[in-house]
């Protein structure tokens, strides 16, 4: 390391810790410094190179620097394009609309507006859910058991996690948890649950505006509810009408294998939310979609300063050219058998501390015995690999490859997750004494 590389690392640390909230916390688990990404490897100023299991929590699934997104809005900037616009009409946004109709909307047979509400994934889900309200005039939204769809109050209510709706200050009143696929076991029917609460009248049930969901809970712990019940899901709110919302932000964009996660199913929401991977580059960029129809709003009703960001609409652009045909669908499906491989073969290695397997396509774990997922991500990242964790309790390592990683890269990482386990198991294996 040389003494100029030395003193930017001090002085970045430094810088930190006397100005930044202690409210961060990505930074902890990953103590570095970092300077420079492309495709799936990070550097830090010390040169040391990391390989990416993150994906900035799935808003980077093309990976980092993806070269015609870079290319596309470097060209934007340097020709003096738009930048900031609001929601006033620019030739960035005409072409990410007329691209996404052609290549997501018209070959699903959605005939969708959509909305901007916001740079956010949780301003996607308070207009989705604002949205259902003004609709149906009806207050009460559903949400699920260890959902997580975002910061802001409205979505605070529909989540899951009790220290994130603690951190709230206020009583989250406008949202109602019931069980999610599989929470009591296979044996209980949740939906037929669900649909009893609504049909008596003497349940004490509000009959809801809408219902929420995630297909696959990803930071709740990667609980996968089945193709039965989602199906069972839209056939009940159709029945109740009541709106199906499907939160798409970070298991959409590709990360299950198909651009929307609900598609498995056969099945069309009322309402989907896209954020996290929709750039493609990482810019901040949402959108709310919905059946044509439900296009209700008022024009100011819902609105906010960056709805019109542009380099985002010039980015999503550039990636949407990726869903001309299927060769990233075959190309995840194929590295998600490999993932899947890898990690039933660890269940079955360490059956004492490695649960069980869970997700589908690109977005997979494993749940570990206590402490077991945490420290595999510290040991990970001193390995150079960047993992993190999920569920209530982090028991959950949570791996987010770029679906564009290579396959070489994709075998080192789960080997480097493979050696963790191991070094973190041979730790706390007691030494028998003969």
């Amino acid at each position: 390391m040389s003494m100029d590389t030395n003193m930017e690392t001090h002085e970045t640390t430094d810088t930190i810790e006397r100005l930044e909230s202690e409210v961060r916390s990505y930074c902890r688990m990953w103590p570095a410094t970092f300077a420079t990404a492309r495709g799936s490897r990070i550097w830090d100023v010390d040169g040391n190179a990391y390989l990416d299991f993150f994906s900035g929590a799935g808003a980077l699934n093309y990976g980092h620097n993806d070269p015609a997104m870079k290319r596309a809005l470097l060209e934007h900037l340097a020709d003096d394009g738009i930048v900031h616009s609001l929601d006033t009409t620019t030739v960035a946004k005409r072409r990410f609309l007329e691209r996404f109709e052609e290549v997501i909307l018209k070959p699903r047979g959605l005939d969708h507006k959509v909305m901007f509400p916001g740079p956010t994934g949780t301003n996607a889900v308070e207009s989705a859910m604002k949205l259902a309200r003004k609709i149906t005039g009806r207050e009460q939204v559903v949400g699920f058991t260890n959902a997580f769809h975002g910061m802001t109050i409205g979505s605070l209510a529909v989540s899951g996690n009790g220290a994130k709706r603690l951190g709230a200050g206020v009583a989250l009143t406008s949202g109602t948890s019931v069980p999610y696929d599989g929470y009591f076991g296979d044996d209980v029917d949740t939906i037929a649950y669900l649909d009893a609460l609504m049909d008596d009248s003497g349940s004490g049930f509000e009959k809801p505006a809408a219902v929420i969901v995630e297909t696959v809970q990803a930071e709740g712990g990667i609980n996968m509810c089945s193709r039965e019940w989602l199906r069972a899901l839209r056939e009940l709110c159709t029945k109740h009408d009541v709106l199906l919302i499907v939160d798409d932000i970070q298991a959409g964009c590709g990360r299950t294998g198909t651009f929307f996660s609900y598609e498995f199913a056969d099945i069309e929401p009322d309402i989907i939310t896209l954020s996290k991977s929709l750039s493609g580059f990482g810019l901040p960029f949402a959108i709310t979609t919905f059946r044509r129809e439900l296009d209700v709003f008022n024009p100011g009703e819902h609105n906010g300063t960056f709805r019109g960001s542009n380099p985002a609409f010039v980015t999503a652009t550039a990636a949407l050219s990726r869903w001309d045909d299927d060769r990233l669908e075959r190309s995840t499906a194929a590295k998600a058998e490999v993932v899947a491989a890898a990690l039933d073969g660890l269940v079955e290695a360490y059956p004492d501390h490695v649960i069980e397997r869970r997700g589908r396509g690109l977005l997979q774990g494993i749940e570990c015995a206590p402490g077991i997922a945490l420290a595999v991500a510290k040991h990970a990242f001193e390995l150079g690999l960047i993992v993190e964790t999920a569920g209530a309790s982090d028991e959950v390592l949570k791996l987010l490859p770029a679906l564009t990683i290579s396959d070489d890269e994709l075998n080192e990482g789960l080997g480097l997750i493979a050696t963790s386990i191991a070094d973190v198991v041979e730790a706390r294996t007691p030494v028998a004494v003969g």
